[in-house]
């Protein structure tokens, strides 16, 4: 089975829109700034700036300056956005995304 989205002959699409995806780059990196969002998740830096100001004004992420830099602080507590998935906290996403950046080396999760 392949990963290209172009390659059944229909629309290209993925499960996950691109605020989930710069979520999760903000949890793998608290500090990380928006032009490396954009290249992270393929999306330009204007669109990487609005989603990033998106999350913020949802309460989903706090912009902190730091010297020149921004860190960035998730509230794990926040609901999803559609009311289907409102009942469930954005930890779970990002836990389910991010787990395996924190695994040590070596170790292979259990199956």
């Amino acid at each position: 089975m392949s990963g290209s989205d172009g390659e059944h002959g229909g629309k290209p699409w993925t499960f996950m829109t691109n605020h989930a995806r710069t979520l999760i780059h903000i949890a793998r990196n608290p500090n990380t700034r928006v032009r490396d969002i954009a290249d992270g998740i393929g999306i330009t830096e204007r669109a990487a700036q609005n989603i990033v100001n998106d999350l913020e004004e949802a309460a989903y992420i706090t912009r902190t300056r730091m010297g020149r830099r921004n860190h960035y602080t998730i509230d794990l507590d926040r609901p999803f956005r559609h009311p289907a998935d409102a009942d469930q906290s954005i930890e779970g996403l990002l836990t389910l995304f991010t787990s395996h950046d924190r695994r040590p080396s070596g170790v292979v999760p259990p199956r």
